[in-house]
Formats: structure tokens, sequence, C-alpha cells
């Protein structure tokens, strides 16, 4: 790959790695620094990580990340240090006796708008420090609960003690926090092994490829002008506005709620604008006259 265009490259995480190595392996990968990712996953985690090239990394922090998805597995039974199989185990507890119908329960009550705290080792940050190292510092960490909204929590499959579930949640919500309140609603602790996103905003596996993929065939996955098109709303311009937008003019409002893209008669996305008022200004210019 000679220049390297602008755009995103949706990857399919593998475990054990974090979302910085992604970003590394994705440098080497396509020869340039200037990459950038949306939408951190722990090393445990695996699945869709969007990240941005050249220009691209401009729509990171406007892109509607809003929503997610995952599949889980959850293990009833044992309650760990940082929710997930990563940390020690802090209890255990028989969880043979509790049946489908409170597991159920358990997970409705986790459904819908809800008030969930994050896990100790999230890396929220507290007063300038991320919760994380303030744990490992081995101070005592309290996070205030946070409003998310989960809109699916749902049980695929039980295997004993594991449960095999689908989330579909807002952006904020930590899955294993999830997987600690059910295992404390049933009262015998609980805490996730396996966890695996399958979408994020408009972006699900379908547009993912594996690092071992991309090494062998070193592409983006959207095109800047195509990205814009299908993570935005689109406007399409004629030959003035669009002249108007490449200097950073405002343009006349249309109604459209939110950031969205702006298109040349050619095709090109131009930039992000929202609207305020009779006046749609640029939130971020991306093909400057």
């Amino acid at each position: 790959m000679n220049a390297v265009p602008s755009g995103l490259v949706v990857v399919d995480k593998p475990a054990g790695l974090t979302s910085h190595d992604v970003v590394a392996r994705l440098r080497r990968i396509l020869g340039t620094r200037k990459i950038g990712h949306a939408g951190t996953l722990d090393p445990m985690a695996t699945g869709v990580l969007v990240c941005g090239v050249g220009r691209g990394t401009k729509l990171l922090g406007h892109l509607a990340l809003d929503t997610k998805a995952y599949t889980a597995t959850v293990r009833l039974g044992a309650a760990t240090t940082t929710d997930d199989a990563e940390g020690e185990i802090v209890s255990t507890a028989d969880a043979g006796a509790v049946d489908d119908a409170a597991i159920a329960a358990g997970m409705a009550a986790l459904t819908g708008a809800i008030e969930q705290v994050p896990s100790s080792v999230s890396a929220i940050k507290i007063d300038g420090k991320r919760a994380y190292a303030r744990v490992q510092a081995g101070e005592e960490v309290v996070i205030p609960a946070r409003p998310v909204t989960v809109s699916q929590f749902r049980l695929l499959a039980r295997r004993g003690d594991n449960l095999d579930v689908v989330v579909d949640c807002s952006s904020g919500t930590y899955v294993r926090a999830l997987a600690r309140d059910l295992g404390v609603a049933l009262g015998v602790g609980g805490h996730l092994t396996a966890l695996r996103r399958t979408r994020v905003g408009p972006f699900t596996l379908e547009h993912a490829r594996t690092l071992e993929q991309l090494e062998s065939a070193p592409e983006l996955t959207l095109p800047l002008d195509q990205a814009v098109g299908v993570a935005f709303p689109r406007r399409d311009l004629d030959a003035t506005l669009a002249a108007d937008i490449a200097h950073g003019r405002p343009l006349p409002a249309a109604g459209v709620d939110g950031t969205y893209g702006v298109f040349a008669p050619d095709g090109r996305a131009l930039a992000l604008v929202s609207e305020r008022g009779e006046l749609a200004r640029p939130v971020v210019v991306l093909a400057p006259a």
C-alpha cells in the first residue's frame, strides 16, 4: 500500500490484545502513524473495534457509537475482584439450585433504564485518575452509579453454571457489571468469562476483518466518503454550497437533527456539520479548499 487513503477500518479484535495494541499493529500493516480507535475493548474481549485512518481519525469523536451489542458468557457461583475471569475469586456459592425462572427475573430486572455501578477496575476517571490505577495503588475505589440503558439482556443457553447471553445496551454500559449484578441478585455471585462485541453503532461483525486478513490484504473497510455515508445522515449540496462549506462558510439549515455529512456533487464527503438556528456550521471539514 503506497499512499494511504483515509477512512475507517473495522477490526475483529482478538482476545489478549488491548485496543492500543490493535492500533499499533494497524500502523505497521497500513504504513501510517495516523490511526486511532473509538470504543475501547478490554484485552479479554473480542469483536468489533472501529479504527480511523488518516482524515478518518477526524470522524472518531463524532461517530454515533451510542448503542452496542454483545454476546457474552456469565458464570454463576463465583464473584471476582474485577467482575470478570481476569480477577481473583472473592466468594463462591453453589449455583445448582438457581432455577431458570429466577435467572429470567434477574435479567429482566437489569433490563431497561437502570442505574449501574461500573466495575472498580474500569477506565473511568475519578478525580483525574483512572479507577483501575487507583485499585492497583491499593486505594479503596467507590464509583457512583450512573444511568445506562439495557435494551436487551437475554439468555441464549444455559450450560450448568454458565449462561450464554446477548446484550444490547447504551454506550457506557459495562457487561461485566451486569454479570456481577445478576450474580448478586441470585445470591450466588457471578462474573463474566467471555465477551464478544457484535455491533458498535452501525458497524457489525459483517464489516469487520481480523488482523491476519488485514495483513494479507491491507485495505480500508470503508473509504472516507463511504464511511461518512454509512455513519451519518447525508445531505447532498450543489456546486455553490459545496464551495462555501469547503471554505468553512456556514450553509442554510436544512432541518436535520444532530451531526450529519455534506457531500459535493461528485460524491465527495466535504464536512460534518450541525445546525443551530438558521445555519448549518462545519463541525469537521474533511475536504478543505
